[in-house]
């Protein structure tokens, strides 16, 4: 009796792995997505090439062959304000890059409390490897970490859908989306609801920030250059 209960004990613990570890390895992984085709009606670009509709500091920003870079730590806004849009664009980066996407900006000249921030780093580089999940690529800066990290390494072209729907916010990363914000669930401004912290210069609580303001590229953080192209927005409404 003693060992047929043994070998119960032990089909039934088997039994709990087989459904137990597919669990875990599905929740680990971040779904497959398909990047939108943006040769089709209601797509635009957000800079023109000339960044003739940009504003920015002068020296700063320049376009070449569809290759937008900056030589400075400063942000390329968009002229005009968006709420509900959808984001597409590629980026490349160098050895320890930290850049990021800037949306619903409502006070350019203080910006980082102000919006939200896709984040854009060299996650192979050490310094961002070992840093808070929150401040590594594809994270909302801060606040929420990617499901995983999917971002190519230095010299490489990623690609980022991101789609802003007032509160909700999510981010694809090389076919995979990484990233599903509700604003409305971070209220507090020192503690993320998952019990990480939030860097102190986020100063103001993300459930209270606006759904419409400016959407802006951050140039080189540091001593790293960041690169972007085919940078295109379909806002809600457009056919």
């Amino acid at each position: 009796m003693e060992c047929f209960a043994t070998f119960v004990m032990r089909v039934a613990m088997i039994l709990i792995a087989l459904v137990v570890i597919p669990a875990r390895i599905s929740s680990a992984q971040s779904p497959s997505f398909a990047h939108p085709d943006t040769t089709t009606a209601g797509w635009r670009p957000l800079y023109a090439d000339d960044l003739s509709d940009a504003e920015f500091r002068a020296g700063t920003w320049t376009c070449t062959d569809g290759v937008f870079t900056a030589s400075e730590d400063e942000v390329l806004w968009a002229k005009g304000e968006f709420d509900d849009c959808t984001l597409d664009l590629e980026f490349k980066l160098d050895s320890g890059t930290n850049s990021g996407v800037i949306v619903y900006c409502t006070d350019t000249a203080n910006w980082i409390p102000n919006s939200v921030e896709v984040q854009i780093t060299d996650d192979s580089h050490q310094r961002w490897a070992t840093s808070p999940r929150t401040w590594q690529c594809s994270a909302i800066f801060g606040h929420l970490a990617a499901s995983q990290s999917v971002v190519k390494k230095p010299g490489q072209w990623n690609r980022f859908t991101i789609n802003c729907r007032g509160k909700d916010i999510t981010v694809a990363l090389n076919g995979k989306l990484v990233t599903h914000l509700d604003m409305a669930k971070f209220s507090d401004t020192k503690k993320n609801p998952d019990g990480s912290e939030i860097p102190e210069w986020l100063s103001r609580p993300m459930s209270e920030l606006a759904t419409k303001g400016r959407i802006g590229l951050q140039g080189k953080h540091g001593d790293a250059t960041i690169w972007f192209r085919n940078i295109m927005i379909r806002e809600s409404g457009s056919k």
